[in-house]
């Protein structure tokens, strides 16, 4: 049952990673759009991919916080205690982020709006930073079983640093593909080849940064490490192959079979971290089977998350199905040309 729950908050971290990461990378390239004549094309496709799912998508975080908080009480005080800065810091993107959002849509001053413009762009890009830098100090072995930890270095180290680097990066490169097919969907073609672009640059980034990720790794996370170059070495094949599949299919224009290639390269490596550090799940302190909650309390945990999925996975289906299809539109898409 140990095993059980902790494949269940993997695979909640996978779907956070992937819809979750898109979801903030939009975030971020709002904020490097430009000015408000500059961006407002881009913006307006931004605010049109992301407005009906932007909330949905954080039903994976709390899949996270509660498999980790109900089936391993120990390692979430450890990991709560010891990275309490970071996880404020997160959260507190998040509200921002999400108050930004919302709100600027309905603010009537122009000076408002922007100010609530950049609280969404900068918590979009602060957010997924500060949540690498957890899992950098995670894998690092940096958070000890007791939650002892060091609470300024735990988190600020090259493992940290490059991880949170990466999270920023892949979202963005999630978000350009998928915004690459929603504005082949609304017809603009200038913004297909804006999105395009960007998705192309941001997944050399993101090959880039696990480069030097794999070289800090080897030198300050060693065991996990030596999993990612071992047990964990199909998946991260698959990740670099299904990456590079994603750029070569762009790049030739077809954004559709763009995504699912993008989708299986980030999943592909956050599951590749889970191997490489079972069966630990704070390295090297801390086994998943001695922060594992009681039998029954794993066993009822288990059957709750079952009636939960089925009962969110059609929703949240028909939810995406209905926004392809943009079912969920208020407005006609609009009309552009040019870039």
């Amino acid at each position: 049952m140990s095993t059980a729950a902790a494949v269940v908050l993997f695979a909640a971290v996978i779907l956070y990673a992937v819809f979750g990461g898109a979801d903030f990378g939009a975030g971020f390239w709002d904020l490097v759009a430009g000015g408000a004549a500059r961006g407002a094309r881009p913006r307006a496709l931004i605010d049109r991919a992301i407005t009906p799912v932007w909330e949905a998508n954080h039903v994976w975080l709390i899949f996270i916080l509660v498999v980790l908080w109900t089936g391993f009480p120990e390692a979430f005080a450890a990991i709560f205690s010891t990275l309490f800065v970071p996880l404020t810091l997160a959260a507190l993107g998040i509200v921002l982020r999400g108050a930004g959002f919302a709100l600027r849509h309905v603010a009537g001053r122009l000076e408002v709006k922007r100010v609530l413009g950049a609280a969404f762009a900068i918590s979009s890009v602060m957010t997924p930073f500060f949540m690498g830098t957890v899992v950098g100090a995670v894998a690092s072995g940096r958070v000890p079983a007791d939650g002892n930890g060091d609470r300024l270095t735990s988190w600020c180290n090259g493992t940290s640093i490059v991880i949170g680097l990466l999270f920023v990066a892949t979202g963005a490169y999630l978000s350009a593909t998928f915004l690459v097919a929603d504005a082949r969907r609304a017809g603009d073609a200038g913004l297909e080849a804006y999105f395009r672009r960007r998705a192309l640059g941001a997944g050399v980034v993101c090959g880039a940064l696990a480069v030097v990720g794999i070289v800090v790794l080897r030198d300050d996370a060693r065991y996990v490490y030596d999993g990612l170059t071992s047990s964990g070495l199909p998946l991260v094949i698959v990740s670099l192959l299904s990456g590079a599949a994603a750029l070569g299919v762009l790049a030739r224009g077809n954004a559709i079979r763009a995504r699912p290639f993008a989708v299986v390269a980030v999943a592909a490596v956050v599951w590749g971290w889970g191997v490489a550090q079972h069966p630990y799940l704070l390295p090297t302190s801390l086994k998943i089977d001695a922060a594992a909650a009681p039998h029954a309390t794993l066993v009822a945990l288990v059957v709750v998350l079952a009636f939960a999925v089925a009962i969110i996975g059609p929703a949240l289906g028909l939810l995406y199905t209905l926004h392809q299809r943009s079912a969920l539109d208020e407005h006609a898409p609009p009309a552009g040309a040019g870039d």
